[in-house]
């Protein structure tokens, strides 16, 4: 059926104008994909946040600039600060934000790393015990299973969202520090994972303000996921500081490949692409004690409760910059 608007509803609609879809603005962030050959070239790359994002006042979808400041967010070039607590008036809220890697076809970059390497340039000075800074991999779909560009999709071997293969590459504040693979074979996960934590393997003062990774500074982490026909063979952890290249331990064994898939299933996620997911957060259940207290870190039981760093440490945020990835040896040249 065909009706004319009267003038005055003609008015009125001209007027009012239709409804229009807000498009969200995702803050830029810089970022480079490698080769021996051809060297670093930058992608045209931003951040989106989690679509379940608890203070962003807008909707998924339409949130703006202002909103992801209000959910402790920040992009400056090639640099991102998420922040963990934000003010509002005088209220002090927990934002603890989480953010994925856009690629300009508002779907996630999808990071294929097998016998490739990730580095990134951290700055973990104000990231205090309990507190958690991550930077992970997530094999997330690349459309986000509906809309990447409002953040939708999420998935990890919690099986939070859906069960998907997880790569914790860096789990970190100032006091200790964890890389850990979670394969998984359909829903079944590594929960646990396969880990590694210098302080765990007795390296007791290889990590901290003033150590041999001096966390009061900035420093660049550099993961390999090395591949021996066609399968990853381990995963490999090493440091660059004030020009001093340093090395860690690495992962040569994830748990059985018939149960979760082990680290030939890692190796095959990595192969297929994950998403480059980065958050800030804190945990009034176990106080990031498997990370950073008793034989996994220094921390004293209690002082990493989030009532404690909240009253002593306000401002605690994470710096990430710089972030490269291609063949390995490529994203630390020159």
């Amino acid at each position: 059926m065909y009706s004319k608007l009267s003038s005055i509803g003609l008015v009125a609609w001209l007027l009012a104008g239709p409804a229009i879809a807000q498009t969200e603005e995702h803050p830029l962030l810089s970022t480079w994909k490698c080769t021996t050959s051809g060297g670093c070239i930058q992608q045209n790359t931003s951040i989106v946040l989690d679509k379940d994002s608890k203070y962003a006042k807008g909707t998924a979808g339409s949130r703006t600039a202002a909103d992801y400041a209000a959910m402790g967010v920040s992009t400056s070039g090639s640099a991102l600060t998420l922040t963990h607590y934000v003010k509002s008036g005088s209220q002090l809220n927990p934002a603890s934000p989480r953010v994925y890697l856009l690629g300009d076809d508002g779907k996630y970059v999808m990071m294929k790393l097998l016998g490739q390497e990730l580095s990134v340039d951290v700055d973990y000075s104000d990231v205090p015990c309990g507190e958690n800074g991550a930077f992970y991999l997530s094999e997330m779909a690349a459309d986000g299973r509906g809309n990447a560009a409002a953040g939708t999709g999420y998935c990890d071997a919690q099986c939070q969202g859906y069960c998907c293969n997880e790569m914790d590459v860096l789990e970190a504040n100032s006091r200790a520090n964890a890389m850990t693979g979670h394969p998984c074979n359909g829903n079944n996960c590594d929960k646990g994972g396969c880990a590694y934590n210098p302080y765990l393997s007795g390296q007791r003062n290889f990590w901290g303000p003033g150590m041999t990774v001096d966390t009061s500074k900035r420093f660049t982490v550099v993961t390999q996921f090395q591949a021996s026909g066609g399968r990853l063979s381990s995963i490999t952890r090493k440091y660059i500081q004030n020009g001093r290249q340093i090395s860690s331990g690495s992962i040569s064994n994830c748990g059985s490949e018939g149960s979760t898939g082990g680290l030939t299933g890692m190796g095959a996620a990595l192969g297929r692409g994950m998403v480059l997911a980065i958050s800030i957060w804190n945990d009034a259940t176990q106080q990031m004690a498997w990370l950073d207290s008793g034989n996994n870190g220094p921390c004293r039981s209690g002082e990493g409760s989030p009532s404690n760093i909240q009253s002593q440490h306000p401002g605690t945020h994470v710096v990430y910059s710089n972030i490269k990835w291609g063949d390995i040896g490529s994203t630390t040249k020159g």
